[in-house]
């Protein structure tokens, strides 16, 4: 028999993996030319031509014994996280060494690192809905407590004055995720000032710390000029997660970094803390050859264009058939209100002209839908007409 906690998890699956796996199951029956599949964030534009060419000179010359080896601290190669951490100073005008960076396995190989290293049983973890919903298995993981914060769908900027109210003396941290999957909000500078406030607040008053992760997988995808804040720079109690999933296209890779900033509360120990919690997790250490593939490759993007036409396709034509939706400001997900209240019998509706889509619930926001633009631009202009037919159903 499997664990309880197990059995939990096996039971409330991710929505969106199995509605990628139905999206498999539907292109050998239909064709994959015929079938609109959004449900997965897997990046569809290459990875940039550096990124081969850094894997090729590393196999040619570097020694493969210590290319495909441990690495001599948990933390990663040092030269690697000294580069990211310069070239974080160089970007936001930071403070950062390599002693302040934690290579991992992704952002979620990060995520877990820090709720290990910092959450005892039964502590908070508070997220903003609609997020990701894997943040309820990151925290279960550590016997920690998900506490939600309501959606506001207005704008889906967080509710400031409701977190101020579900901050308690078990908060240990608060995770937030900008731009936003599945919104694509990117949180304004404005509200990260005021969440630093009510958090220095909530801090003073219980006399504890409380941690602010931001989890940042998409922040290089912003559109139209918009900015995104750099957390650290308001909330001395911030750590970073990041992966270059999105921003290189390199998901199965699974490389990411961590940030612990010096002025992060009892930093030392936590630094410490992550460094074993990346050794007793079972990674180790993060993949050595992808390490030093990021690190000649710092400077490198991906082709945005590719997404922000998607996103204009898209946005533009589901609003031209009556779909309500804000346009996203980054990430490639654009989250659209059901025009039913059960968005799940709408999922299964657009089901039947082989569009996928992942339930708002999923992300703490019954509702709504998510759909991922990371697709072929052909599938976007393709799948209009069948949104076209969807919709006439709902008039």
């Amino acid at each position: 028999m499997i664990s309880k906690k197990m059995e939990n998890m096996v039971a409330n699956s991710s929505a969106i993996r199995a509605m990628f796996e139905e999206g498999n199951r539907l292109a050998k029956l239909y064709g994959p030319e015929n079938v609109f599949d959004f449900s997965l964030g897997n990046p569809n534009v290459p990875a940039p031509e550096a990124v081969k060419d850094a894997i090729v000179e590393l196999l040619n010359e570097e020694d493969p014994v210590a290319l495909h080896g441990y690495t001599n601290s948990n933390a990663g190669y040092e030269d690697v996280r000294q580069a990211v951490a310069e070239s974080l100073n160089k970007r936001f005008g930071t403070g950062f060494s390599a002693n302040n960076i934690t290579m991992t396995v992704g952002a979620a190989g990060g995520l877990n690192v820090i709720l290990k290293a910092l959450l005892n049983p039964g502590d908070e973890v508070i997220v903003f809905a609609p997020y990701f919903g894997e943040y309820r298995s990151y925290v279960d993981n550590y016997d920690g407590v998900l506490v939600e914060v309501s959606p506001n769908t207005e704008n889906f900027q967080p509710r400031l004055d409701e977190l101020e109210e579900k901050i308690t003396d078990r908060t240990r941290a608060v995770i937030v995720n900008t731009p936003n999957n599945p919104t694509g909000v990117v949180y304004s500078e404005d509200t990260i000032r005021k969440m630093a406030s009510v958090l220095e607040k909530k801090q003073a008053e219980y006399g504890t710390d409380i941690y602010l992760i931001s989890d940042e997988p998409y922040r290089e995808l912003a559109y139209d000029g918009v900015e995104v804040p750099y957390l650290t720079k308001y909330y001395a109690n911030t750590i970073v997660g990041y992966s270059y999933s999105k921003s290189l296209s390199l998901p199965g890779e699974r490389i990411g970094y961590l940030v612990i900033p010096d002025d992060a509360s009892d930093s030392e120990n936590v630094i410490a803390a992550a460094n074993v919690a990346t050794r007793i997790l079972g990674f180790v250490n993060a993949p050595t050859l992808q390490q030093k593939v990021v690190k000649a490759c710092l400077d490198e993007k991906t082709d945005l264009s590719f997404y922000n036409r998607n996103r204009e396709a898209l946005y533009n034509g589901l609003r031209e058939l009556g779909f309500e939706c804000i346009k996203p400001e980054g990430a490639f997900y654009l989250f659209v209100k059901s025009p039913v209240e059960d968005e799940k019998a709408f999922c299964a509706e657009a089901k039947k002209y082989n569009i996928l889509l992942v339930p708002g619930s999923s992300f703490g926001c019954p509702g709504y839908v998510r759909i991922a633009y990371c697709v072929s631009y052909e599938t976007i202009i393709n799948s209009l007409p069948k949104f076209a037919e969807l919709a006439a159903e709902y008039k």
